[in-house]
């Protein structure tokens, strides 16, 4: 499998307000990023300063030394107005001061040789005429980029007059259809712009994108969270991006995220690149499930230590059962807990409690807490509750142990309390989750069967 998607992963100037903006491209390109998202404002590139021409030629020739694309952001907050923020907007009544902002904003992208200018809607306003205003000032703002021969990337924003990708389509299609009218899409506001996941929302906006913006969310949550925190499953996302065709910038969106600013950046990027190469690797054993035996091996090594037993897992969805028992002999005790934790979604009939048996001998407590994941509720009543005597004797916690609650009886109840009076009769005890447990079932003993 290849290592290369050829997704172009960027990052947003607007994660490093602290930074020179010379600092903060030396520090983006040494990471790695090919190109970052440079928002216009007071700290880095200020197109109202004087002498914009020379700034603007100065700041070209260091993206070109770092090799680095650009796309030049317009979300700047107090740069029109000092006291409200993002104000004025394409739909306020003075909204020809953001028209010209605008414009300006796409003469400095055609000097940076950047791929494309983002901007929004702003939000509804009490006045009059909202949507006339914003069709006005876009058509103004595209005639302009018709002649500088410059893209426009227009972002549905959650709590703007253009919120979704079908206003989008409305707004585009009042303005002609102009063949530079492209879509920014923030992966982050997916939920709120397409009622979807995030990979349905890319595959929706399709060859329209031109602009990238990427971050993680929680439900219901509008803010930027860095990848990992909130709820988005980035592989299929990277995946959706391949199908499209989309050839621009992903742009690591954080704006709040400045005071960690390097750190952040490297961690994003490695992400990225796990997602990445996790969305192409599910893609081909989905394709040929054999592959999966080179694959698995390389896992750690692709998406780091933290997300690896997900990733096994992941991968091992899209595989037939019947290859359960060859990549369980032939896999590390890390492949091994992989295939027991993915046997619940593959096979239905427990047609593979062998490998089960040979977990729950080893000496390893991950195989022994895997063997008693999901799987186990195919194990027989004597064998399940042996297995969760081992799990408690080796020290795991009954909450990693599949169904304890649905099927603990008496008998493992009895089972514990001799377990427990060996422990104290050597002076030690038993963990403060597994005696709350057996309180439990003691006090429900005389109403509880005992399996058989």
């Amino acid at each position: 499998m290849s290592e290369s998607t050829g997704l172009r992963f960027g990052y947003g100037t607007n994660g490093f307000a602290n930074h020179r903006l010379t600092d903060a491209l030396d520090v983006v390109a040494e990471l790695g990023y090919v190109g970052v998202a440079l928002t216009l404002d007071h700290a880095h590139l200020d197109p109202f300063a004087p002498e914009l021409d020379r700034r603007v030629e100065q700041v070209a020739r260091e993206l070109r030394r770092r090799r680095l694309a650009v796309v030049v952001e317009t979300g700047a907050r107090y740069l029109l107005d000092p006291r409200r923020k993002h104000a004025p907007t394409l739909v306020d009544p003075e909204g020809h001061v953001r028209v010209d902002f605008l414009k300006r904003a796409v003469d400095i992208a055609v000097d940076l040789e950047a791929e494309a200018v983002s901007f929004w809607s702003g939000r509804t306003s009490p006045s009059t005429g909202t949507w006339d205003r914003l069709v006005s000032g876009c058509a103004e703002v595209v005639a302009h980029a018709d002649r500088r021969e410059m893209n426009l990337g227009f972002e549905p924003e959650p709590g703007m007059v253009v919120d979704t990708i079908a206003q989008w389509r409305r707004l585009r299609d009042d303005l002609g259809a102009p063949r530079r009218f492209g879509l920014t899409l923030d992966i982050g506001h997916c939920r709120a712009v397409e009622p979807q996941d995030a990979a349905a929302c890319v595959r929706a906006a399709g060859t329209h994108l031109v602009n990238v913006q990427i971050d993680d969310m929680r439900r219901g949550v509008h803010e930027h969270l860095e990848f990992g925190e909130g709820e988005i499953d980035f592989p299929p996302v990277m995946d959706a991006l391949r199908a499209v065709g989309y050839t621009g910038l992903v742009g690591v969106e954080l704006p709040r995220h400045s005071h960690a600013a390097p750190e952040v950046a490297a961690r994003s990027l490695k992400r990225l690149r796990a997602a990445e190469w996790l969305g192409r690797a599910a893609e081909t054993v989905a394709a040929d499930p054999e592959r999966i035996t080179a694959i698995l091996p390389a896992v750690r090594r692709n998406v780091g230590g933290e997300a690896a037993d997900e990733a096994r897992i992941r991968l091992l969805r899209s595989t037939p059962p019947q290859m359960a028992p060859d990549l369980y002999r032939r896999g590390d005790n890390d492949e091994k807990r992989a295939v027991l934790q993915a046997l619940h979604r593959l096979d239905g009939t427990g047609a593979h409690l062998d490998l089960l048996h040979d977990a729950l001998r080893s000496n390893d407590p991950r195989l022994v807490a895997a063997a008693l994941g999901p799987y186990s509720r195919h194990l027989a009543a004597p064998e399940w509750r042996q297995a969760v005597l081992k799990g408690v004797f080796m020290g795991l916690s009954p909450s990693l142990m599949h169904g304890i609650e649905e099927r603990a009886d008496a008998e493992l109840a009895r089972m514990l309390e001799s377990l427990r009076r060996e422990r104290e009769a050597t002076g030690r005890g038993l963990p403060d989750d597994v005696t709350d447990l057996l309180e439990r079932l003691s006090r429900c003993a005389s109403s509880t069967p005992t399996s058989t």
